[in-house]
């Protein structure tokens, strides 16, 4: 690879994901991005702006010998987004809505360098078993998923005793799609050699 990966998140999931592909990176924090988004948009639109608004936040520390990998996952339930919660409560109330439900986990990737960006993003449907206001309380207090969209991790108790089922990536709702990014990855190096 020409390009150096800078991976701009502060989510331990990410650098995990990204360290399964066992390619070498760098992460890389700025405080304060914006990650509001205009309330015209809907579903994919959502992800897919505020991956591309992290990087146009890094432009300014990116060598041309860079590649920055951005993302942004959000959870939809019925046309809602649920982000983060603020506060337990807030992540009792999100899970209760989730329990007994099917919604969907989408990750907005994007993949700039000085000269080129591609954005893609990865949807994931996930089905959840009817929880008791116990189980929710116990994971919650347990757990405490107030850094996570949707409040829930797959990869805890939660996800363990919760989830019935999915359709896509199980990584994706871990918070990066690393096979699909390995494979966008591979066409933004291939189609960067032929250039």
């Amino acid at each position: 690879m020409d390009y150096k990966l800078i991976l701009a998140s502060n989510s331990p999931r990410r650098r995990e994901l990204l360290a399964g592909l066992e390619l070498n990176f760098e992460v890389r924090l700025i405080d304060n991005i914006d990650e509001s988004y205009p309330d015209t948009l809907r579903g994919e639109a959502i992800p897919r702006h505020i991956a591309m608004a992290k990087a146009k936040a890094y432009m300014p520390t990116l060598a041309s010998d860079e590649l920055l990998i951005t993302a942004d996952t959000v959870v939809i339930v019925d046309g809602e987004v649920l982000g983060k919660p603020h506060t337990d409560s807030e992540a009792c109330e999100m899970l209760a809505r989730l329990a007994g439900r099917t919604h969907h986990v989408m990750t907005g990737v994007a993949l700039t360098t000085t000269t080129s960006q591609r954005v893609f993003v990865s949807v994931t449907e996930v089905d959840f078993a009817p929880l008791t206001t116990a189980e929710i309380e116990h994971y919650v207090a347990v757990h405490h998923p107030l850094d996570k969209a949707g409040a829930y991790g797959i990869q805890e108790w939660i996800g363990y005793v919760g989830v019935t089922g999915l359709r896509g990536s199980y990584f994706n709702v871990m918070g990066l799609p690393v096979q699909r990014l390995y494979t966008e990855l591979k066409s933004f190096f291939n189609n960067d050699e032929k250039s």
